[in-house]
């Protein structure tokens, strides 16, 4: 699953189908080709880009996530294959059949790793006022039913970004930055998701009707804190709004290396591992996902 993320990010951009290659042009200029399965998502954040139907049916084919950001670089959208796992009506059936008990252990599970992650991010980038975070992250229930999460969020920003910040995804400048990284994120987990055959609206928290993605932002919840690390790095070398060299730098992160259970390996790839892990789970009715043991990414020096 590991490929290249393509933003299509300037305005009168062009995309259609070539000879299994994604083509980009401008006018009558092509500007790219790019080899369809080298290519893990797409991002349609260009105000009017056209693209053809002929190159949507490819990637449903190719199982790549095609994700539409509105202005504020938060996905409005995702296209996503209808039938992409060979196991997935099984897997589906799984899933809709698990238990409400199986779920908030799971919930449990991803808010424990993410709060852990966040008291990580704090002590590598010398920002942590002691072990609270990490007890926090202990104390977390079923379903965390005392919403320990936001507890531990409230502690986190002011710590991480300053007293002044308030996450707010309508707000330019860091926002734009943290927005920018978790719809890189939210597209690199959304084909997880939907690879292992699971359906990326049935979420084990998060519930609306409006958001077809609730799984996925529950996944996610996981490897928010890599995204965050990232953006202070960022912040840390001046670069403070979105532009072409951030979001590049954003869209790497995803082949960075991470440490997992039994291996070490591109975020990318243990986005997968956690998704195959909860498919498994929701099969055998036991919670039991493959997390991150650190949130702070290494470079990957083999790329």
């Amino acid at each position: 699953m590991t490929g290249s993320i393509i933003e299509i990010g300037q305005d009168g951009r062009h995309i259609s189908l070539f000879r299994g290659f994604l083509k980009i042009s401008q006018g009558e200029d092509e500007l790219a080709r790019i080899p369809l399965d080298s290519i893990s998502a797409m991002l349609l954040n260009g105000h009017q880009a056209t693209i053809t139907q002929n190159i949507l049916l490819a990637c449903a084919d190719e199982g790549i996530p095609v994700i539409i950001c509105g202005s504020n670089h938060q996905p409005a959208g995702i296209l996503w294959p209808v039938v992409s796992h060979h196991k997935q009506a099984g897997n589906l059936q799984a899933q809709l059949e698990s238990s409400k008990p199986l779920a908030k252990q799971l919930w449990k599970q991803l808010i424990q790793s993410k709060i852990a992650g966040q008291h990580q991010v704090l002590l590598a980038t010398n920002r942590s006022s002691g072990n609270a975070l990490e007890e926090m992250a202990l104390r977390v229930k079923s379903g965390d039913p005392e919403n320990i999460e936001a507890q531990a969020a409230r502690r986190y920003w002011p710590l991480l970004m300053g007293d002044d910040f308030t996450r707010n995804p309508e707000i330019e400048g860091v926002n734009s930055l943290l927005n920018y990284g978790y719809a890189i994120l939210r597209s690199t987990v959304s084909r997880a998701v939907i690879s292992v055959g699971l359906h990326p609206s049935l979420g084990v928290h998060h519930q609306n009707r409006l958001n077809a993605f609730c799984l996925v932002d529950d996944v996610m919840e996981a490897y928010r804190p890599m995204v965050d690390y990232k953006v202070f790095q960022l912040l840390q070398e001046n670069k403070q709004e979105i532009n072409r060299e951030t979001k590049q730098e954003l869209a790497n992160l995803m082949e960075w290396l991470v440490n997992m259970p039994f291996e070490t390996t591109t975020i990318s790839n243990a986005v997968l591992l956690t998704a195959q892990s909860l498919a498994n789970s929701f099969k055998n009715g036991e919670a039991k996902l493959a997390l991150p043991k650190s949130a702070i990414p290494y470079p990957n020096t083999a790329i």
